[in-house]
């Protein structure tokens, strides 16, 4: 058997890829990041974080500080004024979090090297080698390196996809849309995320926490359906200017841009996420349109659901734990392609009476507290759940982190004590087990058996032992509870207790 230099190689230091080598080291993985950048990218695309990747970074200690410097924005006004209200959501984050994504990376990659993530700069990968024991991974001037497992995180444009073959069937939707930041001497009032349309343009304006004398700093975010150019064709001033009055029906005083870019929109996604000892993560696996602000989201939650199961089979866990990382994550992402498309199309309406009739219904369904949530919850990743097993009870699969409890909240558990947790009922005797964490219920509800990144293993009777202890090893591979581990460490994500006796 071949040595192996590390436990997992990650390929890029992106949001996704930082997540995930963060969460392995923070397991007690051993984690190398190869990224080709020799400093971290000072683009910012991505500026929405939502009210889901918040409570993800929350359970890592991260969001109170980001909080700290960001804007939040209650509600996203779209189309004929309609508004998609966040102001009811079912978690702690009822807003979305506005500021540069160079702030969630910064944030994300503090978090990975504190936890032990060798992050390795200027390193280029240009092939791989796959076993049946592990993965050699080629670079461009440097001695191969070998992991058991190699994530690949490295963006729209993926290396490590083209590598391993993988399709990425998909189209161009928009062409010669335009992101800039813009100081504005005259903002729009409120403090909402906000599209502005006509026929043929269409702007959209985030707030960034950031004000002076002379005006405030926003996101901007332009298309002129009659100025089509190349990705590559320089961004004037002029021309976003003149597409922010146009399409918000105003005049915005732009004062300065300080960052412009132009790219083009794709709706993508690989059909497979794992490719034997390779996984596909983020941008790598899926792109859409930026309506709507999903994309960084979205791969820090595909990082958060890959990490610890990977950290699972590598402590024993059975190797089909791993294909559960695309039946879970490729339906979310093909849902978010469908919400985000949706949007953008909506937005670019062209025929009258097509936008008419746009400008009257939506309004007016956001306005019905039902559809308003199910919208508003979709959007901030806080109704999206995985699949059940026939016969598993119906809150499996569920998100558990509004669950009461008598003491803290269970990102506040995490964040300490990352790995499985058993929520017992109210007034529930604590059980006997080594190392399985447990918090108790503060209201009537069944006892849960929450996942590491959040989800809900398990519901029951936390008296059925059998039950939650089945449905741990599901996850874990045989475990004991009744005595100390003594193969893995102590912090580890998936350290719920030892090997169950047969």
């Amino acid at each position: 058997m071949n040595a192996h230099d590390v436990d997992v190689i990650v390929v890029g230091a992106g949001p996704t890829g930082l997540t995930a080598a963060g969460d392995l080291a923070r397991a007690g993985r051993s984690v190398v990041v190869l990224e080709r950048w020799p400093a971290p990218n000072p683009a910012s695309r991505a500026f929405a974080t939502m009210a889901r990747t918040l409570e993800v970074l929350d359970a890592r200690g991260l969001a109170e500080d980001l909080l700290a410097q960001a804007h939040r924005a209650p509600a996203v006004t779209i189309f004929g004024g309609a508004r998609i209200d966040l102001t009811h959501l079912d978690s702690p984050y009822r807003f979305v979090m506005v500021t540069p994504q160079t702030n969630v990376d910064a944030a994300l990659r503090g978090y990975a090297v504190a936890q032990g993530a060798d992050i390795r700069r200027g390193v280029e990968v240009t092939g791989i080698e796959q076993d049946s024991d592990g993965v050699n991974v080629i670079t461009d001037g440097a001695q191969p390196l070998r992991a058991r497992y190699v994530i690949g995180a490295d963006g729209a444009h993926s290396t490590i996809r083209a590598l391993v073959g993988a399709d990425f069937p998909g189209k161009t939707i928009l062409s010669s849309i335009v992101l800039a930041d813009v100081k504005l001497a005259h903002a729009p009032a409120g403090d909402t995320l906000k599209v502005g349309s006509t026929r043929n343009s269409f702007a959209f304006l985030a707030p960034y926490q950031r004000r002076d004398a002379e005006g405030s700093w926003y996101r901007a975010m332009t298309w002129d359906r009659g100025y089509q150019v190349p990705d590559d064709q320089a961004v004037s001033d002029d021309e976003i200017i003149a597409i922010l009055g146009q399409a918000m029906d105003a005049d915005l005083a732009v004062s300065e841009v300080q960052w412009k870019s132009r790219f083009h929109c794709e709706e993508r996604q690989v059909t497979r996420y794992r490719h034997g000892r390779v996984f596909l993560a983020g941008d790598a696996a899926h792109v859409h349109s930026p309506m709507g602000g999903q994309g960084m989201n979205t791969g820090i939650q595909d990082a958060a659901n890959l990490a610890w199961k990977l950290d699972a089979v590598l402590g024993g866990a059975n190797d089909a734990v791993l294909d559960t990382y695309h039946d879970e994550r490729y339906p979310i992402a093909r849902r978010v392609l469908f919400q985000s498309g949706m949007l953008a199309r909506g937005v670019t309406l062209h025929p009258r009476v097509a936008r008419v009739l746009r400008n009257l219904l939506v309004p007016r369904l956001l306005r019905v507290p039902r559809f308003r949530d199910a919208v508003a919850g979709s959007f901030a990743g806080t109704t999206l759940r995985y699949g059940r097993r026939r016969g598993e009870h119906p809150l499996v699969g569920s998100r558990a982190t509004q669950i009461p409890l008598t003491q803290d909240r269970l990102t506040d558990v995490q964040r300490v004590t990352p790995g499985f947790v058993l929520v017992r009922e109210h007034r529930a005797a604590a059980i006997d087990a080594l190392d399985l964490h447990q918090a108790q219920r503060s209201d009537a509800g069944p006892a849960v058996l929450v996942r590491p990144d959040g989800y809900v293993a398990w519901a029951g009777d936390s008296a059925d032992r059998s039950g939650w202890a089945a449905a741990l090893a599901k996850w874990t591979g045989p475990m004991r509870i009744d005595a100390v581990p003594t193969s893995r460490p102590p912090n580890s994500l998936g350290s719920v207790g030892t090997p169950l006796a047969p």
